[in-house]
């Protein structure tokens, strides 16, 4: 009995030694634990601050190079221009104010560069083992700017489906966007210059009218029209108006000059218009490139909502005010320059709030002006045409407005240059808030990607 008592005697304090192991264990194990949680957190804390740092210096820099290519800073300003857009947007992110030093910029006019490196000292939340408290991060960011030119040319929707609210919201965003792109330049050697092009049922040529559009007058004379300079040219007396359909024959999906072929009035425009109850012509002209903001106000106020979606009309004209070969027929002034990548850069704006659905280059009577009616689809001359400005290197964002159909999404996508980087090219706006910042955030990537090409 008294053995069988050691026996349990032995048991009960191997019981308790092995808790006491796990005790041991168990300490050892929270402790790794506490150390792996900390040094995660530490990691995620120092990622966060380098990529907040990153991120404001990189705009600090590109900030800085685009005022150096507008001229609106000097070069001894830079340095300035740079801590100071430190400062104001140090507290982005995780960074506190003050925090971010600048260590060093340097302006290369040879290679046309601004590049700054900076530093901010980050408090670690765990510090580990006795170590510094504090962690060094570092950012460096270097971009280009250039003397490079920039021609922009805004397509408008001013469709009856615009009526109300959303033609007052376009109204704001595309005014805004105007002063946004103009603001800042030197008066006398801007850098950026603006047109816009509203389209409804057609697009409404303005001055450019006279050497541009030829007149349909009787059914012989739906087919490809001659050039400006054509004897044989025939223009309705006196001329019903300043409208323009597209192109008939095969410089459709071209940006040749008037002077080879003048772009249709269609025949069936005034009948399709009286039986749909619409304007033919939007009450807003085309302007050409310019960098007068009143000028280009003054479209804006009077953009008007009437008529049917003719997209690919619109996408036409806005390609006409960035080609050279338009040139000809317009002031000085407002010739597109020649397309050289190192010396401009061009964009179209494509903005619309539903589907591209009339044509007429296709119908054999106003009642088959709409697509249904039609033989081709109008999104599919649009796409037809933005493909071929893309391929002579003008870069093309799009913007839908409170967009309902499916069609009308896939085709502004269709449009669109594809996306690089940060910078997207197709935009959607569910109302006059979204659509105006749509608007700054394309002026913004048209900003930054003219200056870091």
């Amino acid at each position: 009995m008294r053995q069988f008592r050691g026996v349990v005697r032995g048991v009960d304090d191997f019981t308790r030694d092995r808790g006491g192991n796990f005790a041991v264990l168990f300490g050892a194990a929270a402790s790794v634990l506490a150390l792996g949680v900390g040094f995660a957190v530490n990691i995620s804390q120092l990622y966060n601050a380098r990529s907040s740092l990153q991120g404001v210096v990189d705009a600090a820099v590109t900030s800085t190079a685009r005022d150096l290519t507008l001229g609106v800073i000097q070069e001894a300003d830079a340095n300035k221009m740079v801590q100071a857009f430190l400062d104001a947007n140090s507290t982005a992110g995780i960074l506190q104010a003050n925090q971010i030093v600048l260590d060093k910029l340097t302006v290369d006019r040879t290679a046309n560069t601004v590049q700054a490196d900076v530093h901010v000292d980050v408090g670690l939340y765990f510090p580990l083992f006795g170590t510094d408290s504090m962690r060094r991060v570092t950012g460096s960011t270097t971009a280009l700017y250039s003397d490079k030119t920039i021609e922009v040319a805004m397509m408008l929707d001013v469709t009856g489906s615009m009526a109300g609210q959303k033609i007052k919201d376009l109204r704001a965003a595309a005014g805004n966007a105007v002063d946004s792109f103009l603001d800042g330049q030197n008066a006398s050697n801007p850098r950026v210059r603006v047109a816009i092009v509203p389209y409804a049922n057609s697009v409404n040529a303005g001055s450019l009218a006279a050497s541009s559009v030829f007149v349909e007058t009787k059914a012989s004379e739906r087919k490809q029209a001659p050039g400006n300079g054509d004897p044989k040219y025939v223009s309705a007396s006196p001329r019903p108006d300043n409208c323009a359909t597209e192109r008939k024959g095969a410089y459709q999906y071209s940006d040749a000059g008037p002077d080879v072929s003048m772009v249709n009035r269609d025949l069936y425009l005034s009948d399709f218009a009286r039986q749909s109850g619409t304007r033919a012509c939007p009450v807003a002209t085309v302007q050409p490139l310019t960098t007068d903001a009143s000028a280009l106000n003054n479209v804006i106020k009077n953009l008007d909502a009437s008529g049917g979606t003719a997209g690919h009309i619109g996408v036409q004209w806005a390609w006409y005010m960035l080609s050279e070969n338009w040139g000809g027929v317009m002031k000085a002034s407002e010739r597109p320059a020649k397309m050289d990548p190192k010396k401009v850069a061009k964009y179209v704006i494509l903005m619309t709030d539903g589907e591209f659905n009339l044509s007429y280059f296709d119908a054999n009577s106003p009642d088959q002006v709409y697509n249904d009616a039609g033989k081709v689809q109008t999104r599919t001359a649009a796409t037809t045409l933005c493909s071929a400005m893309r391929g002579q290197g003008i870069e093309i964002f799009t913007i839908g407005f409170a967009l309902t159909e499916k069609n009308a999404k896939s085709t502004l996508q269709s449009c669109a240059s594809p996306d690089t980087g940060n910078t997207k090219h197709f935009y959607q706006a569910a109302n006059g808030a979204e659509l105006d910042q749509a608007f700054q955030d394309i002026v913004r990537n048209i900003d930054r990607l003219t200056v870091t090409r």
